[in-house]
């Protein structure tokens, strides 16, 4: 890892070693069980936002974190996933809840209430999970009156209780206290049912106890400090194998050579004892490596151990090189992980302080990147800046909007037109209220022109002068309500209309002056979510234009959650109009757009693309008379407005 000497410090988060712990993992608890990763407190120290990618990839369900702030961040770099608080929520966190689109854990009626008035404001009903306190004595509503609280939460209409959980105090041994919370757990569940209420997910198992306690993990289980390579504790290792995901490293930045009799450090806890080689590395205190390792810590250089010389300071600490021969500066150091053979791992530095591995790996290196690997090599580099950026907490939302503004002002190089881009950014993305932010992903948009037969244009002359224009679309979204509409308007204030309306899934723009009408030329073929037909309900014309809803209550299950839509619609084209457009007006992530019109006489077809992102030219193939298709990555984001137009001579 040589090229990481520009850094001062790094932290290296091998993602190799995270997927074969997840493999372990995935082989304990078998397929039939979710599993939540838990990235709270940066993941560990490891990195939250490509922690939860890595996780997510690998066939996490769900992620956990400690507090509201922590899911904005997640959802801010674009994760999708549901995202479950797993301390008590506050309730001026409430507002992010909603905006964001996470789930809190409830463990009073007085935070329910509050909750449920502000769910019914913003008109969606929230997934929520309630936390049952069956002897930690933290979080939590009393086993006794655990009964009683959920009945009243199941009774308010704008909160969906989607999960029950308690939180074993000691699940890295075995112990009676253990089966005492089991049991008690069990006890709650079995009076809901009693009660005909049937919580889908219920979980208990923490890390120790998807090793300890096999026959305690229900429907989810959620692993922390396992699947970062750490054993709760040292008697799992003959039941479970693991691989240290995170290394801190350093360089050496200063050699000198002391004569004896020569402090070293605050308080000259160190008098060299003999001329002693001492070399400095740019790591103290305010990096995680904690005080308490003062003259007691180890590092490694060249594969063998050296011991810190002196007191740690808040940015420095020294280490005794005299055994070390050739040590220079430059020389990689390493003070938790693995180098030539020889390792120092987090229960060890812990062990030397009376500490825990948990506090080591979340303070170890804080300051330092993240470097991620994959197979040995640096896959990406995340700055310290953007992980720990964390906004306010009661005013994370306002500070957001105004980092975002401020960029926007700088990019532009002009204040006025900065704000310009700002309110219209956010007016395509939010509307004119506070909403959740729409995020799509794999978006797929096929538009097949052909010909009406001949049969149909002596029935209907008008076909005569127009082609049959099928659209099927299909995108991966969060489903917000049991029962939603596809809007077709005739002009664009109808199509405002339809934005405005959260309901509206999906809205289709009638070309104007072509003597469209929807009740004969727009027509809902079908609508499936995750490869299911959803029941079209019914059609109506308003004064915004043609509705037609679909949905069922079995969508309910879906709610908050993300799954494939397909809509196919047909409508006609007037011949004489020969273009046609295709619009991204949320953000999405990957993308693929084909014009398909063989044998229909069209010929030259261009394409004219505007695509907002990283990636603005998509890749473009063609098979001459037969279609055009235009394709984005799945690891590529296009922002809106974005689309493209097809044009062609006839």
């Amino acid at each position: 890892m040589r090229e990481n000497l520009k850094y001062r410090s790094w932290v290296e988060v091998d993602l190799g070693h995270f997927a074969a712990n997840w493999a372990e993992i995935k082989r304990l608890v078998g397929p039939d069980v979710k599993i939540m990763q838990v990235v709270k407190a940066d993941a560990y120290g490891h990195g939250a936002i490509e922690i939860s990618n890595a996780a997510l990839k690998n066939g996490a369900s769900c992620l956990g974190v400690a507090n509201a702030d922590e899911g904005v961040q997640l959802r801010v770099s674009g994760i999708a996933a549901p995202i479950l608080i797993l301390s008590p929520a506050t309730g001026s966190e409430i507002d992010q809840i909603i905006k964001y689109n996470l789930t809190p854990s409830l463990s009073d009626l007085g935070f329910a209430r509050e909750f449920q008035k502000k769910a019914r404001k913003a008109d969606i009903r929230a997934p929520i999970h309630i936390e049952v306190d069956t002897g930690m004595g933290r979080g939590g509503t009393i086993q006794a009156e655990a009964r009683q609280t959920i009945r009243e939460i199941g009774s308010f209409s704008n909160l969906l209780i989607e999960g029950i959980f308690s939180h074993f105090s000691e699940s890295e041994i075995l112990s009676y206290y253990n089966n005492l919370q089991w049991n008690g757990f069990r006890d709650v569940l079995k009076q809901l049912e009693a009660d005909g209420i049937r919580i889908p997910i219920r979980h208990i198992s923490n890390s120790g106890a998807i090793v300890n306690y096999p026959d305690c993990r229900l429907d989810m289980v959620r692993p922390g400090i396992v699947s970062y390579g750490v054993y709760p504790s040292a008697e799992m290792r003959d039941r479970v194998s693991l691989a240290p995901v995170m290394s801190f490293k350093t360089r050496v930045v200063l050699i000198k050579e002391f004569p004896e009799g020569y402090g070293i450090g605050y308080g000259r806890t160190f008098i060299t004892r003999r001329p002693t080689r001492i070399a400095t590395i740019p790591v103290g205190y305010g990096d995680g490596y904690g005080w308490l390792l003062s003259n007691q810590g180890e590092a490694l250089i060249r594969g063998k151990r050296v011991p810190i010389a002196g007191r740690i300071s808040m940015d420095m600490c020294t280490l005794d090189i005299s055994k070390i021969e050739g040590c220079e500066v430059d020389d990689e150091v390493v003070l938790m992980g693995e180098q030539e053979g020889e390792r120092i791992t987090a229960d060890e530095i812990a062990a030397k302080i009376r500490s825990i591995h948990y506090e080591i790996l979340c303070a170890l290196g804080k300051r330092a990147p993240r470097v991620f690997l994959h197979e040995g090599q640096a896959e990406r580099v995340e700055p310290s800046l953007r992980r720990i950026y964390m906004p306010d907490e009661e005013k994370s939302i306002s500070r957001i909007d105004g980092i975002i503004r401020r960029c926007f002002q700088t990019r532009a190089r002009n204040e006025e037109l900065g704000d310009a881009i700002y309110y219209e950014m956010f007016e395509t993305l939010f509307g004119k209220k506070d909403r959740q932010l729409e995020l799509r992903t794999d978006f797929h948009y096929r538009i097949r022109v052909t010909e009406f037969p001949a049969e149909e244009g002596v029935s209907d002359p008008f076909r005569q002068d127009c082609f049959r224009v099928t659209t099927h679309v299909e995108y991966t979204k969060a489903i917000r309500n049991p029962v939603f509409m596809i809007g077709c308007a005739l002009d664009n204030e109808q199509l405002a209309a339809f934005f405005e309306d959260r309901r509206c899934e999906y809205r289709w723009l009638l070309n104007p002056g072509e003597g469209l009408a929807p009740d004969r030329d727009f027509r809902v073929n079908r609508v499936r979510i995750d490869g299911e037909d959803v029941p079209l309900i019914r059609t109506e014309n308003t004064k915004r234009g043609c509705e037609v809803w679909c949905g069922s209550e079995e969508l309910r299950k879906k709610l908050n959650r993300q799954a494939r839509i397909e809509i196919e619609i047909e409508t006609k084209q007037r011949k004489s109009n020969r273009l046609f457009s295709a619009y991204l007006v949320y953000p999405t992530r990957g993308m693929e757009i084909s014009f398909q019109y063989s044998g229909t006489g069209i010929r030259n077809v261009r394409e004219v693309g505007f695509f907002a992102g990283k990636h603005p030219y998509p890749e473009t193939s063609r098979e001459e008379g037969e279609s055009v298709t235009l394709r984005l990555g799945n690891d590529a984001w296009i922002f809106p407005t974005s689309g493209v137009t097809f044009v062609w001579d006839l």
